[in-house]
């Protein structure tokens, strides 16, 4: 199993870019869901990385999977914030009957409160679609000699670079895992959910030991060929910033700088604004 098979990211014009331009895009990205506050500005930067994400040909399902998987997690941060949180307003929407015990009278839920909740929502999908963006998109092996060009230490790629690569051999091995506790007549499919969960649980055990075993293979290779983490090296992949890369580059810087400033002079992607 590769990374290509978790996410299916296809050939497209977007995996032809070097590691270092899709690093900016994802730098960009998180700085801009941090800096902006506004709803509409936030759901179109989560709108705008869905879009690129399938113009890189990461298939519509993977994003979907998450949002569903990421669901339960953003209805309660909507109703934390709808509730308790009162610093961006109190346009009360709804008020807890006085006859409630405790928080009669007292619970609000208010109109900025969600307004926020969904500005934090935009934020986190932002995040967790921009990664997939920029791994999903370039082979591993790419990804390291980027980050040697970037003089980040040779030690910290490779471990970065293998850590990459013990994913999806992961998620191998609790799909070959759950397939062995089928062909035992174990029918997930039937279980309730706190069934599944128990079951799932009983994966970690031998998910962990073979890790460790694979750890320690690695280890192995590694001293066997006297592995020193020295990056003067000859690479099978270049890293090589083409003119698409330094667009790429120049259009983000350009993005960047005019939030900064537009954000400082007027104001632009406050909450409210």
């Amino acid at each position: 199993m590769t990374w290509h098979t978790i996410g299916s990211a296809r050939e497209s014009p977007f995996t032809q870019l070097d590691f270092r331009s899709k690093l900016m895009i994802l730098l960009v990205a998180t700085f801009l869901a941090f800096l902006w506050e506004s709803p509409i500005l936030t759901g179109g930067l989560a709108l705008l990385i869905a879009a690129l994400c399938l113009t890189a040909r990461i298939r519509l399902s993977y994003l979907t999977s998450v949002l569903r998987l990421m669901m339960p997690f953003y209805v309660i941060l909507l109703l934390t914030h709808g509730f308790l949180n009162t610093t961006v307003g109190r346009s009360s929407i709804w008020t807890a009957p006085e006859t409630w015990w405790l928080i009669g009278g007292k619970l609000s839920l208010t109109a900025e409160g969600l307004t926020y909740g969904f500005v934090a929502i935009f934020r986190t999908l932002t995040l967790v679609w921009v990664v997939p963006l920029v791994v999903l998109t370039t082979n591993v092996n790419t990804i390291i000699v980027g980050l040697v060009r970037m003089r980040v230490p040779y030690k910290i790629a490779f471990v970065f670079s293998a850590t990459l690569r013990f994913v999806p051999l992961l998620f191998d091995q609790i799909q070959s895992i759950i397939e062995a506790q089928r062909l035992r007549g174990l029918a997930l499919e039937k279980m309730s959910l706190l069934k599944r969960v128990a079951v799932y649980s009983r994966i970690a055990v031998p998910l962990i030991v073979g890790a460790m075993s694979r750890s320690q293979q690695v280890e192995i290779v590694l001293a066997s060929k006297a592995f020193s983490g020295s990056p003067e090296r000859t690479y099978l992949h270049e890293s090589v910033l083409r003119r698409a890369d330094w667009a790429v580059l120049m259009l983000c810087a350009g993005i960047l700088l005019a939030a900064l400033v537009l954000r400082v002079t007027v104001g632009l992607g406050s909450f409210g604004f």
